[in-house]
């Protein structure tokens, strides 16, 4: 492998990924409302939304603290120092963008809008198709058998 192929992210893409698939779905709620999500009683669907906001930024307040323990960069932009394979990397290779996925579609619940469902599965997918690969080949270059190892026993998302 090269080195180019190595490298970690020039960019930051998760994190814009989500952010622009969050102030999509508020501006296309705003211009062409899909039909509400439907809900047998008044709070259950923002009850649930609640829960699983909840739930992702723990997770992701978790993932970022493990990686700083760690002494490795959060951001996929720096170089991997360690293999962190403990806290919720144990369940996940991608606990943090999980996290993401999971909070926007929290938001959905929450709010109503349809469009922040639609604006979950894009931006997993743009994260899917541009970070995840390099990411991938950065640590395996760094990792080599360790990472393979890893990579085997533990799933992409859950």
């Amino acid at each position: 492998m090269n080195a180019y192929r190595a490298k970690p992210l020039r960019y930051p893409w998760p994190p814009l990924l989500y952010l622009a698939g969050i102030i999509g779905a508020i501006m296309a709620g705003r211009f062409t409302a899909l039909a509400p999500v439907p809900s047998p009683l008044p709070y259950l669907l923002p009850s649930i939304g609640f829960s699983i906001g909840l739930f992702a930024v723990t997770l992701d307040i978790w993932a970022v603290r493990t990686l700083m323990e760690r002494q490795t960069p959060v951001f996929d932009t720096g170089c991997a120092r360690h293999l962190v394979t403990c806290g919720p990397f144990r369940f996940s290779r991608n606990p943090i963008y999980l996290a993401y996925t999971l909070f926007t579609v929290a938001l959905g619940f929450i709010t109503g809008n349809a469009w922040f469902f639609i604006a979950a599965f894009l931006a997993l997918l743009a994260t899917r198709i541009l970070a995840i690969p390099r990411e991938e080949r950065h640590l395996e270059a760094r990792f080599g058998y360790d990472y393979e190892s890893y990579r085997k026993r533990t799933r992409r998302w859950i």
